[in-house]
């Protein structure tokens, strides 16, 4: 098999895998996960129950995420005071790179360090960026995998929804 044949397989494997992940987290009690944020403390998804959270996972070297997170910084900032939670979890090795991309972007929402990607495993993450919806009972509503630009329309209509429950 010639090298173009073997990336084309690779890629279609990826698609399909990105898929069955996704749907199979979804209705699904969200998988509770500890990690040290930006500001030192350690933040765990179950201290949110009650809560619409949104669980983005990120790395610096991902262009869609640079674009992202302002706009996911904006619906944290709008609706964070009725009820709604944003967890950014980088898995960069190096936290570092992420603290400067967080400072350099000005986003205000808490960032936790997955450097052993123990909690991307847990949510199936195999694509960069990965959102996660969650409900205030803490079960996967909604799982997108990338980002385009207008992917945070669809987020505010989901979260507007979940709040309104």
């Amino acid at each position: 098999m010639n090298m173009r044949n073997s990336l084309i397989g690779l890629a279609f494997s990826l698609v399909a895998a990105t898929g069955l992940a996704s749907s199979g987290l979804t209705g699904q009690p969200a998988p509770d996960f500890a990690l040290k944020s930006s500001t030192g403390e350690n933040l765990r998804l179950s201290e949110h129950r009650g809560d619409v959270v949104m669980i983005n996972f990120w790395a610096t070297w991902c262009g869609p995420c640079r674009q992202e997170m302002p706009l996911l910084d904006e619906l944290y900032q709008r609706y964070e005071r009725v009820g709604f939670k944003l967890l950014g979890v980088n898995i960069d090795d190096d936290s570092r790179r992420a603290m400067n991309m967080i400072s350099e972007l000005g986003v205000n929402f808490p960032v936790l360090f997955d450097a052993t990607k123990e909690v991307s495993k847990l949510y199936q993450v195999d694509a960069m960026p990965v959102t996660v919806i969650v409900d205030r009972d803490g079960n996967v509503r909604h799982v997108h995998q990338g980002y385009k630009p207008g992917y945070e329309d669809k987020y505010l209509d989901e979260i507007r929804s979940l709040l309104r429950e």
